[in-house]
């Protein structure tokens, strides 16, 4: 008995849907592991790895998000501008209270395969740091996070 392997093209992904993950407490690498399976399509029975098929995903209260362990103070983020001494370095703590979203995104795009391919999915990822978004037509499934231990 032979098995054949299906291979999903682009023109065949299935209609996306838009989930909705509310971050409020939850630790940030749980959320963006869960948003990067959704965003790959591992959700899904026809998942193919080089094919962007994931569901959009909506992230409220992203500001909310909170680090285990001493990682809001010992976490650093390194940003370059190109110049000569460029480098600017943040501790976790200072970006979420800066640029909330940012941390999110980051760590959703770690977890991404690099490339075209993994540019694509991020643009699916709309976070937002309040409990609002613009997103209400699309009427959105929400998504539970296990909060850990």
């Amino acid at each position: 008995m032979s098995q054949t392997n299906f291979q999903s093209k682009e023109a065949a992904v299935q209609s996306r849907r838009w989930k909705l993950i509310d971050a409020k407490g939850l630790p940030v690498g749980r959320v963006a592991s869960t948003i990067a399976s959704i965003v790959r399509g591992k959700t899904k029975a026809n998942f193919t790895p080089h094919v962007a098929g994931g569901d959009y995903v909506i992230v409220v209260n992203a500001d909310k998000v909170v680090f285990t362990g001493n990682k809001a103070v010992q976490k650093v983020y390194r940003d370059h501008s190109g110049y000569f001494g460029g480098v600017r370095e943040r501790t976790a703590e200072k970006l979420l209270q800066e640029r909330p979203a940012e941390v999110l995104r980051r760590a959703v795009w770690g977890m991404l395969p690099k490339g075209p391919l993994g540019r694509d999915m991020l643009t699916q990822v709309k976070i937002y740091k309040g409990s609002a978004h613009p997103h209400k037509a699309q009427a959105p499934e929400a998504v539970t996070v296990k909060a850990g231990k």
